[in-house]
């Protein structure tokens, strides 16, 4: 066997234990020493150890609880050179215990709340900017290479350094806690973090996301549902990952390629998650963005979708929370309620100020629409253009299928 075959697993096993602990590991890490860089210096240490050593030692039986261990050992070589207080040290020392199992540090007087929320809420504090907030939230929460997030943000990759680098120091000179806010602190913060998970989700759930931040996202969100069980938002964005997750198996076929929604073999769906979502649903009378959306994908979880009653709610969320992807959808809704020149009359409409020019998931619906209207030849171009614009190849192999379908 040669060297690379032998390292092929150890790559995977890394990968997959950093997916699950690494966001777990910088948290627990900033909770207790405040320092960013330094947490996020022994977690990437323990990762490159883990590269290094399991290839020849072979996978623990609890890589996060291995990463974890590593981590905590090298922050404690560092602040002991440092000198720092002992209930730092002590407090590290007692990651040596809760790595085995995973399970949360309690700080004195505190209740336990799960360190990743705390970092979400820190993250999201008022005192950053809004693209700080969302940038920090990409590197930190979703371990989006900064890379990736100054693409994102079209900047250079220096630029976003710079700018991360300066939003972890205005959290450390302004003394943002790292807590959970409470009373007015917290209503004010929850829908920035609700927005967070949200994008965590959506990082995971995309076509080729990674399923561990789904799960995280849905993992954060009970206990976010369950520290607010008063505010319906919280539960209904729970709802709404439980439902989009239903679909999770069910969206490949064999051959690994995207199926769509209308053609998925519902058999293949969560019915356990879709009753819990419902569940969650049913006693709610608020009507926020995410109590709509989560209806919205319970219509097409439950059943054939009533396409009127699909539409009108995309009405509602429009109307609540303005902005060209609800837009977008909301043609899509129209479309299959009222016939596809409907759709594509709300679609025009979205497209003023060009927002979504170029946009794959746009050029893909008034493909569709336009396929249904009867123009076949023009539709295969829009799928083509589609599949041209998108950073999915497994979006670019779908949209390519289906060109060859319409004509």
């Amino acid at each position: 066997m040669t060297a690379p075959e032998r390292r092929h697993p150890a790559d995977a096993a890394v990968a997959e234990a950093a997916a699950e602990a690494y966001t777990r590991i910088v948290a627990a890490l900033i909770r207790i020493i405040g320092d960013w860089t330094l947490a996020e210096d022994c977690a990437q240490e323990a990762l490159a150890q883990a590269l290094s050593r399991w290839p020849e030692s072979g996978v623990p039986d609890n890589p996060g609880g291995w990463l974890m261990t590593v981590a905590r050992n090298r922050a404690l070589d560092q602040l002991r050179r440092a000198s720092v207080e002992r209930r730092k040290l002590r407090e590290l020392a007692v990651l040596a215990l809760t790595a085995a199992t995973g399970g949360p540090a309690q700080e004195e007087g505190e209740d336990v709340v799960d360190d990743r929320l705390r970092l979400i809420f820190t993250c999201c504090h008022p005192a950053l900017a809004m693209e700080a907030r969302v940038a920090l939230t990409l590197r930190t929460i979703c371990a989006v290479p900064t890379r990736d997030v100054a693409r994102a943000f079209l900047v250079s990759e220096s630029t976003m350094t710079r700018r991360l680098t300066r939003a972890k120091t205005k959290i450390a000179d302004a003394r943002i806690p790292y807590r959970v806010p409470r009373g007015p602190a917290l209503a004010e913060r929850l829908p920035g973090v609700l927005a967070v998970l949200y994008l965590l989700f959506t990082t995971g759930y995309d076509a080729d996301g990674e399923p561990a931040f789904a799960a995280e996202a849905i993992r954060l969100a009970r206990l976010l549902a369950g520290l607010v069980p008063g505010e319906g938002e919280p539960r209904a964005l729970l709802a709404l990952f439980l439902l989009q997750n239903s679909r999770r198996d069910a969206r490949r076929d064999a051959a690994g390629e995207l199926v769509p929604l209308d053609r998925q073999d519902r058999t293949r769906w969560d019915r356990a998650a879709i009753a819990e979502a419902t569940g969650l649903l049913r006693d709610l009378r608020h009507t926020g963005p995410y109590v709509l959306q989560a209806r919205i994908a319970a219509c097409h979880a439950t059943g054939d979708a009533d396409w009127p009653a699909v539409a009108r709610l995309y009405d509602r969320l429009a109307a609540l929370q303005p902005n060209p992807v609800v837009e977008l959808n909301r043609a899509v809704a129209h479309g299959y309620a009222y016939g596809p020149r409907a759709g594509l009359a709300v679609l025009a409409e979205a497209r003023t100020g060009g927002a979504l020019d170029g946009y794959p998931l746009a050029l893909a619906a008034e493909a569709d629409l336009t396929a249904r209207a009867g123009d076949r030849a023009r539709a295969a171009g829009l799928f083509r253009e589609a599949a041209a614009r998108t950073h999915s190849e497994a979006e670019r192999r779908a949209l390519l299928t289906r060109a060859d379908e319409v004509v």
